[in-house]
């Protein structure tokens, strides 16, 4: 797989996400996909995102950077949401933030199957 291929997936992959297109979310993601190194399986992994999702309504995924090199993405995620709760432990509580999170990702069969995820809750801090 070329590095634009692996790329391509990935922007269809998000797009799958902002859809919150769930029976799609095979395509994307393996069946032993891991999540900073919990193993977690599809399963598992779309349960982490729908919680997301109903955490904050308005969740939208969009890419800022994306690099490219089988078999592996990285990528800088950029958010301008509003958590309805509690959020990475801050009491956000509807407030607007903006944030970033730096992403790995390891496709495996054209899938991702390790994710490694870090989210900027300084920035949130600082909003807050």
């Amino acid at each position: 797989m070329t590095p634009a291929e692996l790329a391509n997936i990935y922007r269809n992959y998000i797009a799958c996400l902002n859809r919150q297109d769930w029976p799609a979310l095979g395509r994307f993601v393996h069946d032993e996909v891991a999540h900073n190194a919990r193993p977690l399986g599809l399963a598992g992994y779309r349960t982490m995102l729908e919680q997301d999702f109903r955490e904050i309504p308005d969740l939208r995924f969009n890419i800022e950077m994306v690099i490219s090199e089988p078999p592996n993405v990285a990528a800088r995620l950029k958010f301008e949401c509003a958590p309805v709760g509690t959020f990475l432990g801050l009491a956000v509580n509807g407030r607007r933030v903006c944030f970033c999170e730096n992403v790995f990702y390891e496709f495996r069969d054209g899938k991702i199957h390790q994710v490694w995820s870090i989210v900027d809750k300084a920035a949130i801090e600082a909003q807050l």
